[in-house]
């Protein structure tokens, strides 16, 4: 190991003499060969065998150049030539830097601006992926409208609209032991019990299918039940007389049940005043009132305001009865919650509903010959037959299962979802279900409730009155909420809630375009909004300028529900597609990549749903366009649908169009494209590329270089780098730059800009390396070959410099503080003995380390250059990275 200190100070005559540049600037070094072992320092003369006679005309062409050259004044100038060529050099490098700059960075923007570049886009398109799940976990009905199939036994009920009538009247006594025997207290169920005692009247907001009715049912019969519970008095007297009647609070019960008058629904057009005057004309005590009040918004049902509660409070507590208004959560519940009466309805512990509808369907144990036969022909109940108790455990597994989970793809059941969900484990564990069976009826739970939330929803608007501008805020604003967080989801809050509106005003224009609504500005109730939203806030950061801001995410509760709103609006709402198309297109322009991509990613899921809509309303109009993250967003549409092994074949045939299209733009979007690695195979996919970066007419080389980088990432690795060496060594200069401007965009590329976890999910820890070192160190077989493009890159003048610079940082990452970036010396033990391995090698490190020590800026200390230079010739580190020195230390 030399003494970096003596060679520092010798005068330069006695220095190391560092290796020589190439005769013709064009010219790449020949790369080493796959020992280590330089093959030869000078320029490769020898022609390649099929290309003889092309490089003899190149020669001609070169003698000619310089019989004009001497033509020229001044020619004989003494210098003048070398002046010349430094020039030259000097414009070449000076391109090469050019090139390398950030592909959507207009020509106005500043490096510093680079954050918001490839590297975040790459960095949102990884985030955002995890919403949708293409191939093999039963989330979404490809292509598919299911409304209603009958599983085995089960039938599940898809196309969910809403009653075209109220139902009202007394609750059937046998609903009201249903209830007893499978209700659950959910967590603070005790003090909605004690609100209720203590004002007789409980608003209760929930979203629907939450329990809430169920909680209201438990509510009221436990407080109007003979006992001390209420009111010490005889049981409840039977309503009867036209007051009752009116009130819908009738004793006609459901056919072959016997009614009961102690708990009564109400008809949901009742004016609370008409409930009332019931209460005060009655003799009745200790009955119980549910009241489902309507959330249309329109002018003939307006929510009951404070005093209305109060006088009913008033005249039930004379009574001795209690009422429950059930009102769904959104704006309507907001000013209702704001009062005394107001309570959120807790969440029902579905996972204890779940387990008693389990007992239940298996109580009566199975039959051995409704149990399917395995494999061997075996029947798989054997061990538990007629034990009610084995087929109960037997069927809990079942429910914790994975890959049962994964398909459901909901984190919280529903009440009414866990009883289907248990139906249906319930009916293979007794063998009326197969396994694909079970898993395509969980996949349907997450359909459903997109149906549920969208059905009847036009039904609700054309009851509101005209000119009500209540009626948007109420009924279109959480219905665009749920289409903004199908496409945003995983968003910071305030982002999905302005798009929200953005599309709220959308769709109010389509529905009455000669009147432009006015947008609400104080309308939002966040704590409401997520039980609408069947959402959650959870504490995460966003990306800002290139580093990661604390921000308040939002996101569905259940991954499968972002593609199943998708699929609903535009598979069954066809209206829907021309204002959801154009709030897209305003996504597509917002700067933020959490926000584009994400729209992006979901336009191809759309696509994939109807690929003609999309090319001539999404893809084609972004791919033409000026703005390179528009091409960029239809580059992203075409990926996310190619992943579907349906619109694989048709999107290839699209790109490869694109490839030889005439159109630039056309071509930039391909480039883009096929970088995702998931449109052609990984030779052919490289072929089209190489065609678009040597254009030419059209220099996209800088972009070619970046979808190579990001090709490389991926399992396709060894091809790439094969083919990024035959382009460093083709004898055009057009491919020769290509090779060269791919490795020095791979030199200075993170894992975490180029990364897809789908694929490479070795990779995953090592997402702040550069990507050459966490190659290296994760595929030791492939350092050889990356040794080999980076020495071709360093010994070649115009992609010196910029390969210097990368390798230099590098360097300065591994012996820098533990908390200013990543440990990489793993890496660089890995790779740098394989670019270093001879001693007319090391001289290029031993000026590079002397560089470092010499920089004005930032002096590379003594101990530190000899660690690395250990660790570059070794392959070992000399010892721990230093840590960073504590305040008293400093002191």
């Amino acid at each position: 190991m030399p003494d970096l200190n003596k060679v520092v100070d010798a005068p330069p005559e006695r220095r190391a003499e560092g290796p020589r540049e190439p005769r013709d600037p064009r010219e790449p070094r020949e790369p080493r060969g796959q020992d280590g072992r330089a093959r030869d320092e000078q320029v490769r003369e020898d022609p390649p065998q099929d290309g003889r006679a092309r490089d003899e005309r190149a020669r001609d062409e070169r003698a000619q150049d310089e019989r004009a050259q001497d033509d020229e004044p001044g020619r004989d100038e003494p210098g003048r030539d070398e002046r010349e060529e430094a020039e030259r050099e000097e414009a070449e490098r000076d391109r090469f830097r050019q090139l390398s700059r950030d592909q959507l960075l207009d020509d106005e923007q500043e490096e510093g601006g680079a954050a918001a570049g490839m590297a975040a886009t790459s960095r949102a398109h990884r985030s955002a992926r995890s919403s949708y799940q293409v191939g093999g976990d039963h989330n979404l009905f490809d292509r598919s409208v299911i409304h209603s199939a009958l599983i085995g036994d089960v039938h599940l009920r898809l196309d969910s609209r809403q009653a075209v009538g109220p139902v009202s009247g007394p609750v059937p006594e046998e609903e009201l032991r249903r209830v007893r025997r499978i209700y659950r207290d959910p967590e603070g169920y005790a003090g909605l019990q004690q609100a209720l005692r203590r004002q007789h009247v409980l608003v209760l907001a929930g979203a629907p299918g939450t329990g809430r009715t169920c909680t209201t049912l438990a509510l009221l019969d436990e407080l109007t039940a003979p006992g001390p519970a209420g009111d010490p008095a005889a049981g409840p007297v039977p309503a009867e007389g036209p007051a009752a009647a009116a009130a819908g609070v009738g004793a006609a019960g459901a056919a072959g049940a016997e009614p009961s008058a102690r708990v009564s629904r109400v008809a949901p057009d009742t004016p609370l005043s008409r409930l009332t005057a019931v209460v005060r004309e009655g003799t009745d005590r200790r009955r119980g009132f549910l009241l489902e009040l309507p959330s249309g918004g329109g002018r003939s049902v307006l929510p009951p305001d404070e005093l209305e509660l109060d006088a009913l409070a008033a005249a039930l507590a004379v009574r001795g009865s209690y009422a429950v208004l059930v009102v769904a959560a959104g704006p309507t519940a907001a000013p209702l919650l704001a009062g005394r009466y107001g309570l959120l309805c807790p969440p029902a512990p579905t996972e204890e509903l779940l387990r008693a509808r389990l007992s239940e369907r298996l109580a009566d144990g199975a039959d051995p010959d409704e149990l399917l036969p395995d494999a061997s022909g075996n029947r798989t109940g054997s061990a538990f037959d007629g034990a009610s108790a084995r087929l109960v455990e037997r069927a809990e597994q079942l429910a914790d299962d994975p890959e049962v989970r994964s398909a459901v793809g909901l984190e919280d059941l529903r009440p009414a979802e866990a009883e289907l969900f248990a139906d249906l484990i319930a009916s293979h564990v007794r063998g009326r279900l197969t396994r694909a069976e079970l898993l395509d009826g969980c996949a349907s739970l997450a359909p459903q409730q997109a149906q549920e939330w969208f059905a009847g929803a036009d039904r609700a608007i054309a009851d509101a009155s005209d000119g009500n501008e209540r009626s948007a805020a109420t009924v279109l604003h959480p219905t665009a909420s749920r289409i903004a967080l199908a496409v945003l989801n995983g968003s910071a809050h305030s982002t999905v809630a302005e798009a929200a509106h953005l599309l709220t005003w959308e769709l109010a224009v389509t529905r009455d375009p000669a009147n432009a609504p006015a947008r609400p500005l104080f309308c939002d109730d966040p704590i409401s909004d997520l039980a609408f939203l069947r959402a959650e806030l959870v504490n995460g950061e966003v990306e800002t300028a290139g580093v990661g801001a604390p921000a308040r995410i939002v996101r569905y509760r259940g991954r499968a529900l972002s593609a199943a709103v998708l699929a609903e609006v535009w598979d069954r709402h066809h209206p829907a597609r021309e204002p959801m198309v154009r709030w897209i297109r305003l996504l597509t322009d917002d700067p933020r990549p959490e926000v584009w991509v994400r729209a992006a990613l979901a336009a191809g899921e759309l696509c994939s749903r109807d690929f003609a809509t999309g090319y001539d309303k999404l893809i084609r109009p972004m791919a033409t366009a000026a703005a390179p993250q528009r091409r960029a967003f239809a580059a992203t549409v075409l990926d996310q649908t190619s992943r579907h092994a349906s619109h694989r074949p048709t999107v290839r045939a699209l790109v490869r169009d694109w490839v030889r299209s005439p159109s630039v733009r056309l071509r930039w979007t391909a480039a883009m494209a096929l970088g995702f690695g998931h449109l052609a195979p990984a030779a052919e996919a490289l072929d089209w590329l190489a065609r678009i970066g040597t254009d030419a007419e059209h220099d996209l080389s800088p972009l070619v270089s970046y979808s190579t980088v990001r090709m490389l990432s991926g399992t396709a690795d060894r091809e790439v780098l094969r083919r990024i060496a035959d382009w460093t060594k083709d004898h055009r200069p057009a491919h020769q730059d290509l090779g060269l401007l791919t490795v020095v965009r791979m030199a200075v590329t993170t894992v975490g800009e180029v990364w897809d976890g789908e694929v490479s999910p070795d990779l995953a820890d090592l997402l702040d390396w550069p990507l050459p070192l966490a190659l290296a160190a994760t595929r030791p077989d492939r350092a050889g070959e990356l040794a080999d493009l980076l020495w071709t890159a360093l010994r070649t003048s115009r992609s010196h410099e910029a390969t210097v610079d990368a390798l230099a940082d590098w360097l300065r990452g591994a012996v820098g503080p533990a908390d200013d970036g990543p440990d990489t010396r793993r890496g660089l033990a890995a790779l740098l003995p394989a670019l270093f391995a001879e001693n007319h090698e090391r001289q290029l490190l031993d000026l590079l380390l002397r560089r470092m020590m010499r920089d004005a800026d930032e002096p590379l200390d003594q101990a530190s250059a000899q660690r690395l230079w250990h660790l570059a010739t070794t392959g070992r580190p000399a010892r721990d990275r230093p840590r960073r020195p504590t305040e008293e230390e400093e002191r």
